[in-house]
């Protein structure tokens, strides 16, 4: 073989081991984060078990904060929105005076 096959399989051979390295990093990185997750899940669950009064408060007040937001973004999107016809040509008949 020439040298530059020969440095072309190597290379090759590198990148298969880093892609290996690094898919073998990314699953780990997943299972200790699904294993997180649950964990936290079932320690939540656990406490809304023991407390169902204050899992209900505290579902409704997030509830309500969800809504709080979608309605503050909704008005801050309806403000942005372009002025109507009318308006500018009231806007364009101010500005000549």
């Amino acid at each position: 073989m020439s040298d530059t096959t020969t440095a072309a399989n190597d290379s090759i051979a590198t990148d298969k081991t880093i892609y290996d390295q690094a898919q073998e990093a990314v699953t780990a990185a997943i299972d200790s984060a699904t294993k997180s997750v649950t964990a936290a899940f079932e320690t939540a669950l656990d406490a809304a078990k023991e407390n169902p009064k204050t899992a209900a408060a505290i579902a409704a007040g997030a509830a309500a904060a969800v809504a709080g937001a979608a309605f503050g973004v909704s008005k801050l999107l309806e403000d942005s929105k372009p002025a109507s016809k009318s308006s500018n040509a009231k806007s364009s008949t101010t500005k000549k005076n």
